[in-house]
């Protein structure tokens, strides 16, 4: 699970970063609208984080262009504007929350948290195939109804899978959904990964996680 923060605050950044971390979020950063607004229209994050004053575009202009390109993404706005006005446009513009700097970190942790909790459509909740289901809301996953011990990469990456049943992902979109901009794209995490997943979900030789050489993997109930 991805998370951006835009904000040109360095030390803001790197002090989110350091908190932000025990929620086991792949983080990435933009310095400025333009950058910030490039990763958001490119990338697939669970939520945004979004200073309102930023150089090249200001926060207002990001989630417009944000909520024209149809991204539904849950974005909490950061804002020295005090006035009522302000607040009000922030939220018609598409925001999904504010915070008023300076501001507390556990405060905004606690936002956080709440809209990481918001389904964004209910009907996507619980994801399935065949006996296999995963619960987001929950953190959880069963098979025939017993609940299988993953870690938290696992998870998410069974999660991309899931909302990709049918589909060929190749090793590049794995590594930008589910590893930050740091991630090492030649080594063999993804295929480490994998694996452990495999021997997790696949009971009695029943596989779901099919490899094509050169493409990519697929979660289905037949290659």
């Amino acid at each position: 699970m991805r998370l951006l923060i835009i904000d040109d605050d360095q030390e803001l950044v790197n002090n989110l970063k350091l908190t932000l971390k025990p929620l086991n979020l792949a983080i990435d950063a933009a310095h400025d609208g333009q950058h910030g607004l490039f990763l958001a229209l490119n990338n697939n994050y669970k939520i945004i984080i979004l200073d309102y004053v930023l150089p090249k575009l200001n926060g207002w202009e990001v989630i417009k262009k944000i909520r024209q390109a149809q991204i539904k993404t849950p974005v909490i706005m950061l804002t020295v504007r005090t006035e009522l006005g302000d607040k009000v446009n922030l939220l018609n513009s598409g925001a999904d929350d504010y915070l008023t700097k300076p501001f507390a970190i556990s405060e905004l942790i606690a936002r956080l948290k709440a809209l990481l909790r918001r389904p964004i459509n209910l009907q996507e909740n619980i994801l399935k195939i065949a006996d296999l289901e995963l619960d987001p809301d929950k953190c959880l996953v069963t098979r025939k109804g017993q609940r299988l011990i993953l870690s938290t990469k696992e998870f998410y990456l069974l999660e991309y899978l899931l909302k990709n049943k049918g589909r060929v992902v190749s090793r590049q979109e794995i590594m930008d959904h589910i590893w930050d901009e740091n991630g090492n794209p030649f080594s063999n995490t993804i295929e480490v990964h994998i694996m452990n997943l495999r021997k997790k979900i696949e009971l009695n030789g029943h596989r779901l996680i099919f490899t094509l050489s050169g493409r990519g993997y697929k979660l289905d109930e037949t290659k």
